[in-house]
């Protein structure tokens, strides 16, 4: 007869998110804007068009304006983050383009969470800001039957 095993079973509880979530951008000064959640893209993506390499005391640095299509958040402002080549990344049709990337902060759940994300033009999709594995991983489980669990869970917090 075969042995008996005592392995135990470790179940984690990670929050729900839904297909898609309103999250804030803290270094942005932004409360809530909506993000798609995409299990199917690896990496994360924000919507920016004025995307400028600078020079400032000696340093290259990206200056960039965010989020400036249909977002009710946009408030034209200028950002600079340190300056990383360029990364190869393919787009939502399957092409390889080249795209700048930022280091930032995405909250969702009450949590920080350090993010990187792709700088590219999504005035023709739907949500401005895209979640990918990258950062669901570990983190979050998906109910694509779902949407705004974050926020729901801190409007019922707040009550």
């Amino acid at each position: 007869m075969g042995s008996k095993s005592n392995k135990e079973i470790t179940i984690s509880v990670k929050p729900v998110v839904g297909r898609s979530e309103k999250i804030g951008l803290p270094q942005f000064e932004i409360d809530l804007v909506d993000a798609k959640i995409d299990t199917g893209a690896y990496g994360c993506s924000l919507h920016c068009t004025n995307i400028e390499v600078v020079e400032i005391e000696g340093k290259k640095m990206l200056r960039i304006v965010p989020l400036r299509f249909r977002d009710k958040a946009f408030r034209g402002e200028a950002h600079l983050f340190p300056f990383a080549e360029k990364k190869k990344v393919k787009n939502s049709s399957g092409k390889v383009e080249e795209r700048y990337l930022i280091k930032t902060k995405v909250c969702i759940f009450n949590q920080e969470i350090e993010t990187i994300f792709s700088l590219t033009d999504r005035s023709t999709m739907r949500f401005p800001v895209l979640l990918g594995r990258r950062f669901l991983q570990k983190r979050f489980m998906v109910d694509v039957g779902l949407k705004d669990r974050s926020l729901k869970s801190i409007s019922r917090k707040i009550k």
